[in-house]
């Protein structure tokens, strides 16, 4: 169950393979994630980025390979072991996932009620803060229909922070935002890892947030369905050996 990983690596991932039933869609992955750190999983359509990310939070089992979380290996760990790692993961895929019958602050205590033992009022008081901590102090009573779409996404990272989790994984979280409200999301996801020290693993093709959130990220080549490297967006651009990659980071700007 351990591996020899520097005392830094908080997830990392060896020789992983992916496929649904006869179809493939990744082989021999492997990288590093660095505890405090935001890792952005990048590539173009159907490069299996999502699929991936399904993979290292539990509900993709691999064909082959391993998924460590810090010395505890996630798939061959046991019913009961994978439930403590689990519990250390905080998810936001794209929709959010907010119960719509319920308002903010009961979608933020879900987690709290269904995992701990504290107080009715002890929740109330941890799922007010998460709120707070995302910028919706005030807006507890709220329901999902009454938000717009940045603030969802921002209800949902609280949720997803309800048990104070070491590593948060996100799903295209700037996925039909405006310009605004999407810088707004990368400012939050910078200001949290910087106060809290949480890690960060983003799925996201969107340049602006590729640049603005990544310490480091991997690229997917649906071609070869690998992984063709691993770096920091702003090293890549001009270092990779990879046109193709070279040329995904400088799409639509004449400055890169």
């Amino acid at each position: 169950m351990t591996d020899g990983s520097s005392q830094n690596t908080i997830l990392r991932v060896e020789n992983l393979d992916l496929s649904y039933g006869q179809h493939k869609v990744l082989s021999g992955v492997s990288f590093e994630v660095e505890e405090g750190s935001c890792l952005v999983i990048m590539g173009g359509s159907g490069c299996g980025k999502s699929t991936l990310l399904k993979s290292l939070v539990g509900l993709l089992e691999p064909t082959r390979g391993e998924v460590f979380f810090n010395s505890s290996n996630l798939w061959a760990s046991s019913p009961e072991e994978k439930e403590a790692i689990l519990r250390s993961f905080g998810v936001l895929f794209q929709g959010g996932a907010l119960w719509s019958s319920m308002n903010l602050l009961e979608n933020v205590s879900l987690p709290l009620e269904t995992y701990t033992e504290l107080s009715d009022s002890e929740i109330a008081d941890v799922a007010a803060y998460k709120l707070g901590l995302v910028g919706l102090a005030g807006h507890e009573e709220f329901y999902p229909s009454q938000l717009s779409g940045g603030m969802k996404k921002r209800a949902g990272l609280a949720r997803a922070m309800a048990l104070d989790p070491e590593i948060l994984f996100f799903d295209e979280p700037s996925a039909g935002l405006d310009p605004l409200s999407s810088r707004r999301l990368d400012d939050l996801i910078n200001e949290l890892k910087e106060s809290l020290g949480i890690t960060f693993v983003v799925v996201s093709h969107e340049l602006a947030s590729i640049f603005e959130i990544a310490d480091d990220s991997i690229f997917l080549d649906s071609k070869s369905q690998t992984l063709l490297q691993q770096g920091s967006p702003a090293w890549l651009i001009d270092n990779s050996e990879h046109d193709h990659l070279r040329s995904f980071l400088r799409r639509g700007s004449s400055s890169r």
